[in-house]
């Protein structure tokens, strides 16, 4: 597909979704047009506004939608690497908007299959610009809140942490526990209006990094959510097959913006070190740094081969990913930290890239599943018992 752009020149440009160059320099136009920002939305506590809006205005907000529905048409990998690209130059820019991009592959999945609803939001994002907010981090198995049955649809009350993007989304995709009569406990993911009354973003994002994210708690009090916008009904408890597809989908892409941070501190790292070159203990940590970047990024791309550009439900795609997901976390880390040791004193104060880089790196670990609940996971597959009951992966 072509899209006709703007670039960060102010020229229009034909991007085609088969050129991985062209999608590469789009993300880095919009990073190199955000960095500036970065530090002062990361010490005040600040949402990106300006990363946003440039992801919308150059069309990166319909990366994932479907060329016929007028979006861009990437690819699973594709989107990846435009996270990743952007987390380069600013991590809060990066996360935030991933959470909109993994939504919207998933919405772009559910409209292969016919789904009800999901053409119309597709729609939606390359005409509004509409930004899809999740808390699906954070609920999965057992979420927050409480859905009652009511006549055409369900009351819905609780209070939803993490949700990125919180001050400027549009739609917030969740999830409520439902007492069902005939099923028992239940898990109802839905879709309901930031703007919808009963709904209040709070405020209290006041964290050590992705500062500029916006991850507000969201609380919501008795909120009508007709039975339209009921998206599955799930079984509470278990990681079942459409949420299977879900963390394939999203994890990959949340993954890349934490492997984008550490290539961004090694990027500082290496112009720092120039003058220091030949000593021996430099070399070593840049060539560790190296190392790990280079093993998180084939745990990636594999991975992400496992997933394809539009998987089926897999405990074993999903092991995959949460594999390189681990990978990914764990090396991000150590770059982060080997970085500030290369860049030595001056990465210790406040606003130096690599100082936020190493603090927005430790959010990876807090996404599911988590690095320890993952050696489980994979354990459990290899003991040949039962991991589809993991009743708290957040």
């Amino acid at each position: 597909m072509t899209n006709t752009l703007t670039n960060d020149t102010g020229r229009s440009t034909d991007i085609h979704t088969d050129n991985d160059t062209a999608l590469r320099e789009l993300a880095a136009g919009v990073g190199r047009e955000i960095a500036g920002h970065a530090r002062r939305h990361d010490e005040d506590g600040t949402f990106v506004e300006e990363g946003l809006a440039l992801v919308r205005d150059r069309g990166l907000l319909a990366l994932a939608v479907p060329q016929e529905l007028g979006g861009m048409g990437a690819t699973l990998r594709q989107v990846t690497m435009v996270q990743r690209e952007l987390a380069k130059y600013c991590g809060s820019t990066a996360l935030a908007t991933s959470m909109h991009q993994h939504v919207a592959a998933f919405v772009a999945w559910r409209h292969r299959r016919g789904l009800p609803g999901a053409e119309a939001t597709l729609r939606r994002i390359v005409a509004d610009g509409i930004v899809l907010v999740s808390t699906g981090g954070a609920d999965l198995t057992a979420p927050r809140g409480e859905a009652i049955k009511v006549d055409g649809g369900y009351r819905v009350s609780g209070r939803k942490i993490f949700a990125s993007q919180s001050t400027h989304g549009t739609v917030l995709s969740t999830m409520f526990a439902y007492q069902d009569p005939d099923q028992g406990r239940r898990v109802l993911n839905v879709a309901v209006p930031i703007g919808a009354d009963g709904v209040t973003v709070l405020g209290n994002w006041d964290t050590l990094g992705m500062r500029g994210t916006a991850s507000n708690d969201i609380l919501i009090e008795d909120v009508f959510v007709p039975e339209q916008a009921v998206l599955a009904n799930r079984p509470w408890g278990m990681v079942d097959p459409p949420l299977q597809v879900i963390l394939s989908i999203a994890m990959p892409i949340i993954s890349g913006v934490y492997l984008g941070i550490a290539e961004g501190a090694l990027s500082s790292a290496l112009e720092t070190a120039g003058a220091r070159a030949d000593r021996v203990l430099v070399q070593r940590q840049i060539g560790l740094m190296e190392h790990r970047v280079q093993v998180a990024d084939w745990a990636l791309a594999g991975a992400s081969a496992v997933v394809g550009d539009d998987p089926e439900p897999s405990l074993e795609t999903l092991r995959a990913v949460m594999i390189a997901k681990r990978e990914v976390a764990l090396a991000g880390q150590e770059v982060c930290d080997r970085a500030m040791d290369v860049v030595g004193g001056q990465a210790f104060f406040k606003g130096h890239p690599v100082e936020r880089a190493y603090r927005d790196v430790r959010a990876a670990k807090f996404h599911p599943f988590s690095p320890e609940l993952t050696l489980a996971h994979t354990g459990s597959l290899a003991l040949g018992l039962p991991v589809d009951e993991l009743a708290s992966v957040g």
